[in-house]
């Protein structure tokens, strides 16, 4: 009786590690909503963006140089795959740095600590082709980062969805993709600074030592939605109805093109914390973006790999492409065996943008 007993206790333990971790060190899908995770859907829905592209004759679409670093969407791909579109189309190289947010239920499993990186100790993630690798630099990060930046946690990268939104794009252009997943916490902006510098530190290590090109080799991603808003969200600052809808966008893209296009500076990413802040990291600001954290974490990642690689060029930024999904709604693929996670309307609608970066 007693081995009985044992033997339903320990298959009850594998079945949730299971549940939770995935099969064989993978890490398992989150949304699958949300998401394409089938090849066939996600070729489909490609050749939609393709061709909707030929007729958009936006100049912001024509990238003036390559880009080493991009900041994407995460949301639903019914909603926000043009967006997403105008930056992975660009996107060759051979492994990809992502920044990811920490949303609200990894920050719960926390217990809402933060001042820190999360990382993953997973051996691959799923992907829509096979199995995604990770990147031996994230076991360099690993083993070189000052303890108090960091931790590693399965289950808070198993609750966040933020990365695996950038896979399907990332793998669908570039089969053997290879990644390294960092989801960053909230931190005070010289904290960032310091996490930061030792982060690029390792990274530029890595890079010389591999003899990789950036933009060709390795790319920065970094992922964010942008405004959420409406009585849903708590956020009503610039009132309610059509009018508040496009003050807000119009004061979501006026925040991109201020802080995130044009030559990018420490001051500038500081400015954008105090937009998307207020004075601590822990205050709201007028617009409120989920990757308030990871896009000045990842941004000032990339400034530093810049300054110490090319210290005499600058980092410049390009917006892609701006929309929310009340304005466009989803996208009309019928049947393609996804969906959306959140409705639309005035009361509940989020903001997104792409762009790209590049060296001049």
């Amino acid at each position: 009786m007693r081995k009985k007993t044992y033997i339903i206790i320990l298959l009850a333990f594998l079945y949730f590690s299971l549940s939770i971790f995935g099969d064989d060190g993978i890490r398992d899908i989150r949304d699958n909503t949300g998401y394409f995770w089938n090849k066939v859907q996600m070729t489909r829905l490609i050749n939609y963006l393709k061709k909707q592209d030929k007729k958009d004759n936006l100049k912001q679409d024509n990238l003036k140089k390559k880009m080493i670093a991009g900041i994407s969407p995460h949301d639903d791909y019914l909603y926000a795959a043009k967006v997403y579109y105008k930056l992975f189309k660009n996107i060759k190289a051979k492994e990809v740095v992502i920044f990811g947010v920490t949303h609200s239920a990894p920050r719960k499993s926390l217990n809402n600590k933060d001042g820190f990186l999360i990382f993953d100790n997973f051996k691959n993630w799923k992907g829509i082709l096979k199995p995604i690798e990770t990147s031996p630099l994230r076991e360099e990060l690993i083993k070189n980062l000052p303890k108090t930046d960091y931790i590693i946690n399965k289950q808070a990268h198993m609750l966040e969805h933020s990365i695996e939104g950038m896979l399907p794009f990332l793998q669908y252009y570039n089969k053997d993709i290879k990644i390294t997943p960092i989801m960053v916490t909230g931190m005070e902006f010289e904290k960032m600074k310091k996490v930061s510098s030792n982060l690029s530190l390792i990274i530029l290590k890595y890079i010389k030592k591999n003899k990789l090109t950036l933009g060709k080799d390795i790319f920065f991603l970094i992922s964010s939605d942008s405004n959420h808003y409406g009585k849903d969200f708590n956020n009503t600052i610039f009132g309610t109805g059509e009018k508040a809808h496009t003050d807000a966008i119009k004061f979501d893209i006026k925040t991109v093109k201020k802080y995130l296009t044009g030559l990018i500076s420490e001051v500038n990413i500081f400015g954008l914390t105090r937009r998307l802040w207020g004075k601590t990291y822990k205050d709201s600001g007028k617009t409120l973006w989920c990757g308030r954290y990871s896009v000045p974490f990842g941004m000032l990642t990339v400034l530093n790999i810049k300054d110490k690689l090319f210290p005499k060029k600058s980092l410049n930024g390009q917006l892609l492409k701006y929309s929310d999904s009340y304005s466009d709604g989803v996208i009309p693929l019928i049947k393609t065996g996804y969906g959306i996670t959140a409705p639309f309307s005035l009361e509940h609608w989020v903001g997104y943008f792409s762009a790209g970066f590049y060296i001049d």
